[in-house]
């Protein structure tokens, strides 16, 4: 099964990439909602982006619009039922996820998408659906990262592409230590904001011993 689910995910990629900025837009929704394609689109949208300089800003739009339309569908299964699946993602750190977007709300989502790999946004976008958060908060924040993320790689894309590739080449293990630290730091915040604590309501003669509201 997985390995069907696999040759399934790669023939999605190459189709997507034969498809210039529509299949930027596929990826980058399918990426944000239902599958998981980690960096494919960024990927592509630095080969499209060095391949056709000029048209830099479309692929930037489409990958952006993408990811939004594929967070907002997530928002919206998430609002009409998904508390199981976001306390099965979250686990213990569900109560910290809550509060977190609960309390910070358009700079919370905001951060969380900011925020590179291994930050599970997901688990956020899942969380601002199910406690709704109003979305035209969680939109605006999303489409704020993601302009911010993808025409900031289109742009250096351009810039440093086709020269940097020698660079890289020479200064390989500079780099990867840099990659490395960037996923560190990431990694840190992402735990700095899982850990921090959170109110817990006081009891009260209403209350249950699972936290849900009184009937």
């Amino acid at each position: 099964m997985l390995s069907k689910l696999l040759a399934l995910r790669n023939k999605i990629v190459a189709l997507a990439a034969g498809m210039g900025a529509s299949g930027l837009f596929i990826i980058s929704f399918l990426d944000s909602s239902v599958l998981t394609f980690p960096i494919i689109n960024d990927l592509l949208l630095i080969e499209f982006s060095i391949k056709r300089p000029a048209r830099m800003p479309l692929y930037a739009l489409c990958a952006t619009l993408g990811s939004v339309a594929g967070c907002v569908l997530l928002y919206f299964l998430a609002r009409r039922g998904g508390e199981a699946v976001f306390h099965r993602k979250a686990g213990r750190h569900a109560g910290v996820i809550r509060h977190w977007v609960e309390q910070n709300g358009f700079f919370g989502v905001l951060i969380a998408a900011l925020l590179p790999p291994p930050t599970p946004f997901k688990i956020f976008v899942l969380a601002a659906g199910v406690f709704e958060i109003p979305l035209h908060s969680f939109t605006l924040a999303v489409l704020s990262a993601r302009l911010f993320r993808y025409f900031g790689i289109g742009d250096l894309s351009i810039r440093y592409g086709a020269e940097a590739l020698p660079y890289l080449e020479q200064h390989k293990w500079q780099v990867t230590v840099f990659a490395m630290s960037l996923i560190a730091v990431s990694y840190l915040l992402s735990r700095l904001i899982l850990s921090r604590r959170h109110p817990h309501p006081p009891a009260g003669p209403n209350s249950s011993q699972d936290g849900s509201r009184p009937a």
